[in-house]
């Protein structure tokens, strides 16, 4: 496990466009657990004197229709976004490789039942089944960690499968059958090393996709709480106002973008990094 983590740390070296946008997300990271320190205003807070002002001096980012400041609210909405995305994930990640990695070592019925699982959840498009979830639970933060997690868990699932299916024979996993080790034992020392590089891209590009989900819920009235300051609800606030205050939607969407943006970049890196195929290219 420790040399997949070494192969993953020379990566973003030869890629200035993974290690930019590694950079530019611990940025992003660092204003959104900081932002009850770093925002200007109470992101809450309502200001007649401010309705609709531009992008200025008293707010850099202007304010929206009901006098709150537009910088405040997109810094909080950024700590609902990694809230979001990390939690829902982290969920995704465990459930589906430890499924995914049981189903693939053990075989038999077990396989069949997670697989057909799977085959299920897939058949499904991503964002009808997040809209069904929230639907049938409400609009609340924890639904839709929980919705986002179920959406994503059929692909860690069959990543950590078929990862595991190419392993499960290999010379240094029958050594350790043959010597008494358990099947857990097996599964976390020697199966779960292997099966790292692909989990860890799949992972970073799963936060991209996170994000864009609780979103687009979150536009359509499906995601948390509708007086949170979501990127969605405030892209929602100002799709109606462009040409009157353009700065409302804009500036959501540009930092959407960006973030969806800049994990794509770390992707694509670690994947270029983690990948055996590429590093025997680069050597030859």
């Amino acid at each position: 496990m420790v040399d997949s983590f070494r192969h993953a740390g020379q990566p973003l070296c030869p890629h200035p466009s993974a290690v930019a946008g590694l950079v530019v997300l611990s940025l992003l990271g660092l204003l959104a657990l900081f932002a009850p320190v770093i925002a200007p205003y109470d992101p809450f807070a309502l200001s007649g004197n401010a309705m609709l002002a531009p992008p200025g001096p008293d707010h850099w980012l202007g304010a929206d229709q009901l006098g709150r400041d537009l910088l405040s609210r997109l810094l909080y909405g950024a700590r609902i976004s990694f809230h979001v995305a990390v939690l829902s994930v982290g969920f995704a990640l465990g459930i589906g490789t430890l499924a995914g990695g049981i189903a693939g070592y053990v075989g038999g019925w077990i396989d069949q039942v997670v697989s057909r699982c799977v085959d299920v959840l897939f058949s499904i498009p991503d964002i009808l089944l997040a809209l069904a979830i929230m639907a049938a639970l409400g609009p609340t933060l924890n639904h839709l960690v929980l919705a986002i997690g179920i959406v994503y868990t059929p692909i860690f699932a069959r990543i950590a499968r078929g990862a595991v299916l190419d392993l499960r024979h290999a010379d240094y996993i029958e050594a350790a059958r043959s010597i008494g080790s358990s099947p857990a034992a097996i599964l976390y020392r020697h199966v779960l090393p292997g099966i790292l590089g692909p989990l860890v891209v799949q992972t970073t590009l799963s936060f991209a996709f996170a994000i864009l989900t609780e979103a687009a819920l979150s536009f359509l009235g499906l995601g948390v709480e509708p007086d949170q300051p979501s990127w969605g609800i405030l892209l929602n606030q100002g799709k109606d106002l462009m040409e009157r205050a353009w700065w409302i939607a804009v500036f959501p969407g540009l930092a959407i973008t960006l973030t969806v943006f800049c994990f794509n970049l770390v992707g694509d890196g670690l994947r270029d990094a983690l990948d055996p195929r590429v590093r025997a290219e680069k050597r030859a």
